[in-house]
């Protein structure tokens, strides 16, 4: 296996990510046509935490972190970390010390499906961490891997730059060529929600608002008073 650190100069547009931003992830993937969502035991570590920013992939031997450490000098401001390993692990191979070294490049936050530490710590520094895991468990830095490579990362693919877009409802990869129209997208469907949230809040019921009462007829539900069922 050859193993690279690939020095990625290219960036999706900031107005762009800057553009998804306010977006949900529930809102990205049904934009996306419900595709890019990672495994639902992907979760924030600090609750009502967001981030949208484009990924600076690591693929790392379980249990060891030497490439994260080789990552942090290839991110930059709005990035995010996005790590994996080469056999599931658990281990915590993030904690305070490489958030730190992380901040001060303005990265944006972590995305690993392995395990975190010092969870107080990120919590404290206000550092967004979404992990398979927290575990006390330790690590070396003693195995290769690579560093912006295309990986897969709880079940969804992510290429360098692609843009990472997580929050209490789980995490989103949104690739960077459709970034435009994703960002199309949800805002089209924002407004439309608003008008259907609007409708709701008046008293308008779901089974008329969606048509849903010719989809039970359809389905043969029929009503019935109560003195049909004794």
């Amino acid at each position: 296996m050859n193993h690279v650190v690939v020095r990625v100069r290219h960036r999706p547009p900031a107005a762009l990510v800057q553009g998804l931003s306010p977006f949900g992830v529930a809102t990205v993937h049904e934009s996306m046509g419900r595709r890019g969502l990672m495994k639902p035991y992907m979760r924030g570590i600090r609750p009502g935490a967001r981030l949208c920013g484009p990924a600076v992939t690591v693929l790392s031997h379980p249990g060891d972190n030497l490439m994260m450490h080789a990552a942090v000098e290839q991110c930059g401001p709005g990035d995010v970390l996005v790590v994996t390993t080469t056999s599931e692990s658990t281990d915590g191979m993030f904690g305070e010390l490489l958030a730190t070294s992380l901040r001060s490049r303005g990265v944006a936050g972590l995305v690993i499906e392995a395990g975190v530490r010092d969870v107080a710590e990120l919590n404290g520094m206000d550092f967004p961490v979404w992990s398979r895991a927290v575990s006390a468990q330790g690590t070396v830095k003693a195995t290769a891997g690579s560093v912006n490579v295309p990986v897969v990362v709880a079940g969804a693919h992510v290429r360098p730059s692609d843009v990472v877009v997580a929050d209490d409802d789980g995490v989103v990869v949104v690739p960077a060529g459709e970034l435009a129209d994703v960002v199309d997208a949800a805002t089209r469907r924002e407004a439309l929600e608003a008008q259907k949230r609007a409708a709701l809040a008046d008293g308008t019921l779901g089974l008329d608002l969606y048509s849903l009462r010719e989809r039970l007829t359809a389905l043969g539900v029929r009503y019935v008073d109560e003195e049909e069922t004794r």
